[in-house]
């Protein structure tokens, strides 16, 4: 089979001057028609590199052959088989790195690889909208799963399990479930009532959320392991990382944590209609160049910025934001300062925010992530005035449950420890996955955590004499 259209379908946006006067939604999804066509670019070919590629293990060529066929709700089942949230892969999943960056397709002599992403999301919106049921409840079969965390690998773990008849309770600790997917990604990158959708799914599936219990404190470790079979842990990472340079306690200095969570969680762009107020600045400066700072920068632009710079210590060729993330905010007037690092931020006699003082970088040897490390130019500052800066540098393990669960062993990094290949930490009937393993990743690398872990927990409860009960 030919492939005679190069490039992808064009999909919808809305255009930059009015997405930034707003938090609508982005991009606006295929038609029928326009994903049918995108769907013919697919090869099907044998070899199935997309396949590897997904951490989850989705049959893609299944499903765009499905949706080929014009059976949208057959394409919703094959993806159903292997992931609970294609409406949130669909627009979040770093497609690029992932399934689209080994299509086959891509690989032909000036040849885009077939949107993926944009056919999920497709199949996905058209299965919540005519609510199609992916799957069917089994019957219980007496074994209890705890699992901490509401982020997505807690849920995923928690739809593959009650698939399959086991009984789980989630335990959140904030006041909604859906962790970073709440918390961490804006409304105009993924509406939340796609995640409430694809909760009320597990629901239906028979998962109990109890929000507003912070293991660690509300309840132990060592009482989930008494009154459950096996517990997973997938608490994420929520601890923000901070420069710690001068100037960090100043009015108008927020950590990316903080700053998205007002926005998002707390809806502050919705102020005074909500009760959480979202800082609101003429200029802004935010540190970091991932999807964390393009989301930081985004909504700050939202939120009335006249301007917004994201510096970044490296050059753009090294920037972790999805490339997507980044013509967006592009398009949308963010204004970039590359090969560029903060040393101090500077006050008014106030304490307020008034500018931040940076150096240049130049790249030297690759360092131990094998990107050419900065090195800062001699005699290189400036100042960038601003009365809001916003650090998205990384975030690390929250300490609240494992300083209470000091049996559990952690790396040197100071996440759980555990078995890649199953998710079993150190302690018996215990497992974790997502970000509190590995640091922050991806949305669907931590369902791919949890896809292993859902069939080591299985297996480990199938055998009565190596469980506790």
């Amino acid at each position: 089979m030919a492939v005679t259209q190069k490039n992808k379908t064009p999909i919808a946006e809305l255009n930059p001057a009015e997405r930034v006067t707003n938090f609508k939604e982005v991009c606006l999804g295929y038609t029928a028609e326009e994903a049918k066509r995108e769907a013919e670019r697919c090869l099907q070919c044998k070899t199935k590199p997309c396949i590897s590629g997904c951490p989850v293990g989705i049959d893609i060529p299944g499903f765009i052959r499905a949706l080929r066929e014009e059976s949208a709700e057959k394409a919703a089942e094959i993806i159903a088989e292997q992931s609970c949230f294609p409406a949130v892969c669909g627009r979040v999943c770093p497609q690029e790195k992932q399934c689209e960056g080994v299509c086959t397709v891509g690989k032909i002599k000036d040849c885009e690889p077939v949107a993926i992403g944009k056919l999920e999301r497709f199949v996905a919106d058209r299965a919540l909208e005519k609510g199609v049921k992916t799957a069917a409840l089994s019957e219980k079969n007496g074994r209890k799963v705890a699992v901490i965390g509401s982020g997505p690998s807690a849920l995923a773990l928690a739809g593959s399990l009650a698939k399959k008849g086991f009984e789980i309770k989630i335990f959140e600790a904030l006041h909604e479930a859906g962790g970073v997917l709440l918390y961490g990604i804006p409304e105009f990158r993924l509406p939340k009532k796609i995640v409430a959708a694809e909760i009320e799914k597990l629901k239906q599936l028979g998962v109990d959320i109890e929000c507003n219990v912070v293991a660690g404190k509300t309840v132990t470790l060592d009482e989930l392991r008494a009154q459950y079979d096996a517990v997973y842990i997938a608490i994420g990472a929520g601890t923000p990382h901070m420069q710690g340079i001068p100037g960090t306690s100043l009015n108008g200095v927020y950590s990316a944590n903080e700053y998205l969570t007002r926005i998002n969680l707390m809806k502050g762009y919705k102020f005074p209609e909500s009760d959480t107020p979202a800082k609101r600045a003429r200029s802004v400066v935010v540190v970091g160049a991932g999807n964390v700072a393009m989301d930081s920068a985004r909504c700050a632009k939202r939120l009335g910025a006249e301007s917004v710079t994201l510096v970044y210590r490296r050059s753009v060729e090294e920037m972790p934001a999805r490339i997507e993330e980044y013509h967006h905010a592009v398009q949308e007037g963010i204004e970039f300062a590359w090969l560029t690092n903060p040393v101090a931020y500077l006050g008014d006699e106030n304490g307020r925010l008034k500018a931040v003082r940076c150096v240049k970088m130049e790249l030297g040897e690759p360092d131990e992530s094998g990107r050419r490390r900065p090195v800062p130019v001699k005699d290189s500052e400036f100042e960038i005035p601003c009365d809001l800066a916003v650090e998205a540098i990384g975030q690390g393990p929250n300490r609240i449950l494992l300083d209470e669960a000091p049996d559990l062993a952690l790396n040197r990094r100071g996440y759980i420890e555990v078995d890649p290949e199953t998710g079993k930490t150190s302690l018996s009937g215990v497992y974790a996955g997502g970000d509190i393993t590995t640091g922050a990743a991806t949305v669907i690398g931590a369902m791919g955590a949890a896809r292993r872990a859902s069939a080591a927990i299985e297996e480990y409860l199938k055998n009565p004499a190596e469980t506790k009960k």
